[in-house]
């Protein structure tokens, strides 16, 4: 063990011809975390569902360094097979709304603790990324199974590390540029609640070097982190800031709650549906840093990450939704 001067010492770290095996490698957080491990050397195993579609995280490694797997979790055997060897197992997998097989409780509940069994079964160290306000007794569903999955991960693998990040930012992510798009034909934005509900932003950079800490031994084992970035803000100033960025000029309308629940009634039969009234839930309740996660040292700071503003990352990738976007010039004033 490594002493760290506070009461749980760090685990010993990995050699670089370690196997590491990450589930759910191939989504948006995914990449981020992928391109945090491989300058490490650690061989890289992507369990996902479909191989085929994560041909694109191998140039972030080496030539053989990131190879990718079949693995379904509802399939215990399948998930056996893509922990055995690993050092270290990294869960993923989550998933904003449900449709048919894939919920909630499969997806976050059943999943987590069937990788987590794994895992411990194994002797891998495991990190698992859940999220901020995972409550077993929340609001929303989503929360409460999140919320239940830290306690069935736990329960399975005492030693492991959670991480739960607040909104997360960067390129193909699912929040900015959701309304970054909006802003491009509808005449107004929602405001959903007045707008009051808090995000603490964070880039997933910063999530994925968090996850590179944790899978290194650089965090206290059986610890919840809690990553924020570092600006509060509220639904309405997140808002302006993608009109800003986007140079836009659109209404913000608010619509209380009951409203958009009802919209998201409506919206859920959608392939992908863009609000549901569970997602309107977790709005309700701040999506923070919590005092407690500050005063004990579970933060991104507390890992020696500096994490990144939105302001300096979201022109990056939000100049796609300008009415000139960044290939031209363009005048001072805004569509």
């Amino acid at each position: 063990m490594i002493a760290t001067g506070l009461d749980t010492p760090l685990t010993d770290p990995l050699r670089g011809d370690d196997l590491v095996t990450v589930f759910g490698g191939s989504g948006f957080l995914g990449r981020h975390v992928v391109r945090a491990l491989a300058p490490d050397l650690w061989r890289l195993r992507i369990a996902v569902r479909r191989p085929d579609l994560a041909g694109h995280l191998q140039p972030l490694g080496r030539v053989g360094q990131i190879h990718p797997v079949q693995a379904n979790l509802r399939n215990a055997d399948s998930i056996a097979r893509a922990v055995e060897g690993s050092a270290v197992v990294i869960n993923l997998v989550g998933i904003l709304f449900e449709k048919g097989k894939q919920n909630f409780e499969a997806v976050h509940l059943a999943g987590a603790e069937a990788v987590a069994k794994a895992a411990a079964a194994q002797g891998a160290r495991l990190v698992h990324v859940s999220a901020i306000g995972a409550d077993p007794n929340g609001r929303a569903l989503y929360a409460r199974t999140k919320g239940r999955a830290e306690q069935a991960v736990l329960a399975a693998a005492p030693d492991a590390v959670i991480l739960r990040p607040s909104v997360i930012f960067g390129p193909d992510d699912d929040f900015f540029n959701k309304f970054g798009s909006m802003a491009r034909f509808a005449p107004v934005l929602p405001l959903i609640g007045g707008g009051r509900t808090k995000f603490q932003p964070v880039f997933g950079g910063d999530v994925g070097e968090a996850v590179r800490k944790a899978a290194a031994g650089e965090a206290r084992p059986g610890t919840i982190y809690e990553l924020g970035g570092p600006d509060v803000m509220t639904f309405k100033e997140i808002l302006r800031l993608v009109l800003q960025v986007t140079e836009r000029r659109r209404l913000l309308l608010p619509v209380p709650f009951w409203a958009a629940k009802l919209l998201g009634a409506m919206l859920k039969i959608l392939p992908t549906p863009p609000l549901t009234p569970d997602q309107v839930e977790l709005l309700k309740v701040d999506n923070v840093v919590s005092d407690a996660a500050v005063a004990e040292h579970r933060t991104l700071a507390d890992l020696g990450i500096d994490p990144r503003p939105p302001a300096a990352i979201l022109p990056s990738y939000l100049w796609r939704y300008r009415k000139t976007g960044q290939f031209r010039n363009r005048s001072s004033s805004v569509a």
